[in-house]
């Protein structure tokens, strides 16, 4: 039978056990361990637990950046299919040899420098005056769409319509192309033209600059006819004897 003293340290030391600052040391039971111990593993905790977060937040990070491309598909455009220039509601004039000579009114003009060769396009329509040497408006176009070839080509389409003011002349097409540089007007669509007393259309057409000199192929119309009463030349006509009726001038045929 164990004595009470020898129980009683038995219970002590089983009591020593469940406290949780117990240590075995090499060869004998110490006492709690000390005081800053646990202080010091609920700091090294900590500090895993904030490397561990910093961690995944960094490899969550890489992999949001390797993964979709960033919303910049319109800075993949080619360079010349964007305008380095959009102005909008223009009222422009333009000079030749330091002389205004022209007047243009859209209502969008775009400027595109790295095509070849560069352009201007007026996409929402236009209206351009041509002005003489006395600032007198001597012909007016108007069209739904042009542009503007390295400055000295225009390429006018949808619903042109040119009148020349001097000869009072007007041009209907769908479209129409005027070389600055050659000095000259051509189409290859159908046109219609028309003056007071005189109307023709045809295709193919070509003009000079002024509009006072153009060709029409496959054409047809009508113009100006002398009926009886009036002769087709000028000047008194020829005495005739009492026996024959007076001669008149053939009207020359018109080539259709």
């Amino acid at each position: 039978m164990e004595s009470p003293i020898k129980t009683a340290h038995i219970r002590q030391n089983k009591a020593l056990r469940l406290l949780p600052g117990f240590q075995k040391t090499a060869g004998r039971r110490s006492a709690f361990a000390p005081a800053s111990a646990a202080p010091v593993r609920l700091r090294r905790w900590t500090d895993w637990s904030v490397a561990g977060l910093l961690l995944l937040f960094v490899v969550s990070l890489l992999g949001s950046c390797g993964g979709d491309k960033p919303p910049t598909g319109h800075l993949d455009m080619p360079r010349d299919s964007m305008p380095v220039m959009e102005t909008f509601g223009v009222a422009k004039m333009i000079s030749d040899s330091g002389v205004m000579k022209y007047r243009i009114i859209a209502e969008a003009w775009l400027y595109y420098d790295q095509t070849k060769p560069p352009r201007q396009e007026f996409p929402r329509g236009i209206f351009l005056e041509r002005f003489d040497e006395n600032f007198k408006m001597d012909l007016y176009m108007q069209a739904d769409t042009a542009w503007c070839f390295d400055e000295r080509l225009w390429h006018f389409k949808g619903n042109v319509f040119i009148d020349n003011r001097a000869t009072q002349t007007t041009f209907r097409t769908h479209e129409v192309f005027w070389d600055m540089l050659e000095h000259r007007f051509y189409s290859d669509s159908y046109m219609q033209i028309k003056k007071p007393g005189h109307m023709i259309e045809g295709n193919r057409f070509t003009a000079n600059e002024q509009l006072t000199q153009y060709e029409l192929h496959r054409s047809s119309g009508y113009m100006p006819m002398f009926n009886d009463s009036q002769p087709a030349t000028s000047g008194s006509a020829p005495t005739q004897s009492d026996s024959a009726p007076p001669m008149r001038e053939r009207p020359i045929p018109q080539k259709k």
